[in-house]
């Protein structure tokens, strides 16, 4: 899809959507824009899951970059949160930086 188009992330957004209702419905799939999150309790259920990924992706010739394709983990971090499969938490770091803040001093 071309830069500069202004409706370009709904666009593809919807295009997501389109491509993995199920996988969405079911709840172990999120999708924001271009970053994909695959949910399991099992490592044989992250297998199978991230499989029916791929494959759908392949089917609809669509790439994924190396650089940002990690898979495995036990805890990430996206948007903002840290996402684990027992919580959903803030980022410390992004928590941090609100706390640092100093306290307003006046109402405005």
């Amino acid at each position: 899809m071309p830069f500069g188009i202004k409706n370009a992330p709904s666009h593809f957004q919807r295009m997501m959507n389109e491509i993995f209702p199920e996988e969405l419905s079911e709840g172990w799939l999120i999708i924001y824009i271009d970053d994909i999150i695959v949910c399991s309790k099992t490592w044989e259920e992250h297998m199978y899951r991230l499989s029916r990924v791929l494959t759908k992706i392949q089917s609809v010739n669509m790439k994924i970059s190396l650089k940002k394709f990690h898979f495995g983990f036990k805890e990430l971090k996206a948007l903002g949160h840290v996402v684990s499969g027992l919580s959903l938490g803030i980022d410390k770091n992004k928590a941090a930086a609100v706390l640092l803040k100093p306290m307003p001093q006046n109402k405005k």
